[in-house]
């Protein structure tokens, strides 16, 4: 088997034949200075190996297991070594479309449309020979109404976000709903109001979240908050509560609004936390995953990773519980990755697994390899990035990788926050709408030079707050290898 180490260069990710720039959105120009700090490394995969991965999932004995949209699991050893020596086992077959996986207890838990399987080796050949189906309490018809899940949370539950009928309405039971499904198979309905989601995870705080696509009532792709007895925004899976006991359908929302507003007549309405806006931010986020590897990969531990299926980048973001409520903000982190990414995951050396596939004819999709395992490794230097922004009751608090110029950081002109928010409609998508230039009154560096408080005359309710910080430069002299934050503001601090 040949084994090899490429670097993937900005230069190596044309165009589909036929795709046009923008109709994948302008990328951020940034691959190739990022290569210094994140090297994208390729896991090579054999031409007898059907592979299109879909989720992956660390071993006890550290091998790579990835799960495959043709319903496959394989073990990989070998693929976080330097450079790779895949060696790959075909573990389990016959799911359909594996886009979660989960080890516990000796077995591995499979997610696909129609169930969640408990899935073993019973008499320790290397090859599962038992499969149980642990749930497949909802309804299943058509290739639409996917199924995405969480690793398990401390109870060992797995959570599950059910995508709609056609990306659209739903006609089979749950579709459109987050559930829980327990260690011994009990399925419990949590929250209502999902579209298409992506993926399913915790932040560092263990609360649960899922990756919603732009679409009917989402004007761009968000993170939302699986609120025990919440509604996430999408009213079509409304025709379920009589299935769920304990819960009440909330009303309807009105169509033409802006989510701030509705949330004064719905109740239940539970804001996206964090909305990526649209190809500036991805365009079809899929997995995700915390960064808890202990700073093996750089300075954003308790981070969340995505991936964006369409655009072919990996993304970042922060939340915080304010008043209650999660909200937070995305930052850019890599472009280049060669294919559509389905999901990511950490290594036990704090590597970044990502990979995918592309299904051209279906949905474009930036990266031109039809199917791909890749690894994003830390360098070990420290670029000067934004790490993180929060929230305060005044204005903002803007951390840095790298202490700042202390006299640009000073200075209010050097931050430009603009502000917008989307159209809540049952049409597809939103433009920016109600846009708004935030005054900066005056910036205040720490001491260290680490973090800046940036005192705002007011926030916009509801709005994402588009930051551009292209003047800024280190105490070095250095530019940020990305500029741009976007903070979504679901609550303004009390205090």
């Amino acid at each position: 088997m040949v084994s090899r180490l490429t670097i993937i260069t900005f230069a190596a990710l044309a165009l589909s034949p036929g795709l046009r720039a923008e109709e994948l959105g302008e990328m951020w120009g940034t691959a190739a200075a990022e290569a210094k700090y994140y090297p994208i490394v390729n896991v090579p995969i054999p031409s007898t190996v059907p592979m299109l991965p879909g989720g992956f999932e660390i071993l006890p004995d550290g091998r790579l297991a990835v799960g495959t949209r043709r319903g496959d699991i394989y073990f990989i050893k070998g693929a976080f070594d330097s450079p790779p020596q895949p060696e790959y086992h075909l573990f389990a077959s016959g799911q359909d479309e594996i886009f979660s996986l989960a080890w516990r207890d000796g077995a591995m838990t499979s997610t696909s449309f129609g169930e969640v399987t408990r899935i073993s080796d019973a008499d320790g050949d290397g090859v599962a020979d038992r499969y149980d189906t642990l749930t497949n309490n909802w309804g299943y018809a058509e290739g639409h109404e996917f199924g995405f899940a969480s690793k398990h949370d401390p109870e060992g539950n797995i959570w599950v976000a059910l995508g709609l009928s056609g990306s659209y309405e739903s006609h089979n039971l749950f579709r459109g709903w987050a559930v829980k499904v327990t260690p011994d198979g009990k399925m419990i309905p949590v929250c209502s109001g999902l579209r298409s989601p992506g993926g399913v995870g915790a932040n560092a705080q263990g609360a649960m979240f899922a990756i919603e696509s732009q679409g009917p009532w989402n004007g761009c792709c968000s993170l939302k908050h699986l609120k025990p007895g919440g509604f996430l925004g999408h009213p079509a899976s409304f025709n379920w509560y009589p299935f769920a006991p304990g819960m009440n359908e909330p009303v309807k929302p009105n169509t033409e609004s802006r989510i701030h507003i509705e949330r004064k007549r719905v109740k239940e309405l539970v804001p996206p936390a964090v909305r990526f806006p649209y190809i500036k931010m991805g365009r079809s986020i899929s997995g995700f995953r915390l960064n808890q590897t202990g700073g093996k990969f750089g300075p954003f531990e308790n981070q969340i990773f995505l991936g964006d299926y369409t655009l072919s980048v990996i993304m970042r973001a922060t939340t915080e519980l304010i008043n209650g409520v999660w909200q937070g903000a995305c930052y850019p982190f890599r472009e280049g990755l060669a294919t559509g990414i389905m999901n990511v995951e950490f290594s036990p050396k704090g590597q970044l697994i990502a990979g995918g596939f592309t299904t051209n004819a279906q949905w474009p999709v930036r990266g031109t390899e039809p199917f791909a395992i890749q690894r994003i490794d830390w360098s070990g230097v420290t670029p000067f990035e934004i790490q993180e922004i929060n929230i305060k009751k005044d204005g903002f608090l803007i951390t840095f990788t790298q202490p700042v110029d202390p006299q640009i950081a000073a200075n209010a002109d050097s931050y430009a926050i603009t502000t917008y928010t989307h159209i809540y409609h049952a049409g597809y998508g939103s433009p920016e709408v109600d846009q708004t230039t935030a005054h900066v009154t005056r910036a205040e560096p720490a001491a260290n030079g680490l973090s800046v408080m940036v005192h705002l005359e007011k926030f916009e309710e509801g709005h994402i707050h588009d930051f551009d910080l292209s003047k800024m430069k280190s105490k070095s002299g250095d530019p940020l290898l990305h500029a741009k934050a976007y903070y979504t503001v679901n609550e303004i601090p009390h205090k």
